[in-house]
């Protein structure tokens, strides 16, 4: 008797739709820390202190929310997620209400709230899409997809942001409004969405008494040393704009007015070259193995940076930035610049790359491995403190990217050495 092939594009759509919705909450933190900056008048890393909210509720969310995917499901868990995320934005939105330290804290409470939604989806959306494409590199090329749409929603966060703040000086949380708005009707048209889809779940585990804690995740050399890489990598993939966007608005452009506003294009541009990248990763992903497509961009990705270290920011370069509104043109930025922009192309296959090549034989402890990976997403909010704090010691910029060239160093030695499965002997099934 022939069995009908179930069709899963409405689950894949769903999962795409949530990948974006992480990157529009996680990347308005970046843009609002200059508006807290200026609305508050504090220093530039009580600025960030929203992005390091954000990310740091990986660590405390990452594995409840993973023993959550186990027992709950997948459907749960995405409602669940939901809802978190739409207190989370909605307590960001009464922060733009208030005044004075009051408002400042409310608002970091918020970021904490929308950081435990954003780990919570994170952990449903990957082993979701490496599921529904069957693992291997359809699974690789599905999370590439989800990557795009990811990116898409980033970038344009990101120019929605200057076109509803067009002076950072007298930024205010309110002025952001429309964005939450956005980001809050978002979360209400999925959470209508997912009740009404159909999401194929795992059956439940039956526990052995006295297997139940003999192995695990951990037990997996290639899954231990790839949680270590996602946490260096979204590390690198934060800091390396981070620090760009600090380091021009700051005197690393050669003119009298009008940086902030060409910091900000450059810096959008790098997000626009992760999409750029991910579409390009979507359309490859299914004939180029992990491995190869992880090393390919470490390598590249080292060779950028390294430059951005040792040229001298003297030599200029015009570089093609997107300008919101404007549309696309030039602006005259040091070379130093363009090369870290161009790091977008290397950063935007890296996450998909690393979680196919750590989950892969884990079989029945993938859920519980994408909390434990969830939890050290919160490298994003740690490495660019640490970049910051190596330009207030050093009182350079460029100096800080010896962080990043340590980091992609590593990741080229996940993909082309620690990424082995060397524990095959575990049973999964």
């Amino acid at each position: 008797m022939n069995q009908k092939k179930q069709n899963y594009t409405l689950p894949i759509l769903v999962m795409i739709l949530l990948f974006g919705m992480i990157s529009f909450v996680t990347n308005l933190a970046s843009p609002m820390g200059d508006v807290l900056k200026n609305q508050f008048n504090v220093a530039n890393w009580m600025g960030t202190l929203g992005v390091f909210a954000n990310f740091i509720a990986y660590a405390c969310m990452g594995i409840p929310a993973g023993n959550m995917l186990q027992k709950k499901g997948y459907k749960f868990t995405a409602l669940a997620a939901v809802i978190v995320g739409f207190v989370g934005v909605g307590i960001q939105t009464i922060a733009g209400l208030l005044e004075g330290n009051l408002a400042f804290g409310i608002y970091l409470l918020g970021a904490f709230v929308a950081g435990f939604s954003m780990c919570m989806l994170n952990i449903v959306v990957n082993p979701m899409l490496n599921k529904l494409g069957g693992g291997g590199n359809k699974g690789n090329q599905l999370i590439q997809i989800g990557g795009s749409f990811n990116s898409l929603m980033g970038t344009a966060v990101i120019f929605l942001t200057g076109v509803f703040v067009p002076s950072i000086v007298d930024a205010k949380i309110s002025q952001v409004f429309p964005l939450m708005f956005i980001a809050l009707a978002i979360f209400a048209l999925a959470f209508v969405v997912i009740s009404l889809t159909k999401i194929p779940e795992n059956e439940p585990q039956k526990v052995v008494e006295g297997e139940k804690s003999k192995y695990g995740p951990m037990s997996f050399r290639h899954f231990v040393l790839g949680a270590i890489a996602i946490f260096i990598y979204v590390g690198v993939e934060v800091g390396i704009p981070n620090v760009l966007q600090k380091w021009l608005q700051n005197g690393g452009l050669n003119v009298e007015k009008g940086a902030e506003a060409i910091a900000s294009t450059v810096t959008a541009t790098y997000w626009l070259l992760m999409l750029v990248g991910r579409l390009v990763g979507a359309s490859i992903g299914s004939k180029v193995s992990a491995k190869s497509m992880l090393s390919a961009v470490s390598i590249i990705g080292l060779i950028f940076v390294g430059g951005a270290i040792f040229l001298d920011p003297a030599t200029s370069v015009n570089l093609p930035v997107f300008k919101g509104t404007e549309g696309f043109g030039l602006a005259q930025v040091p070379v130093n610049a363009a090369l870290l922009v161009l790091c977008g192309l290397c950063t935007s296959v890296m996450w998909g790359g690393i979680f196919n090549l750590a989950v892969e034989g884990l079989g029945k402890y993938t859920e519980k491995a994408s909390g434990i990976f969830m939890a050290l997403v919160c490298g994003g909010g740690i490495l660019p403190l640490l970049q910051n704090a190596i330009v207030d010691m050093s009182g350079s910029y460029l100096a800080s990217y010896w962080v990043i060239v340590a980091g992609l160093a590593f990741l080229l030695f996940y993909a082309l050495v620690g990424s082995k499965n060397v524990n095959k002997n575990i049973p999964t099934e």
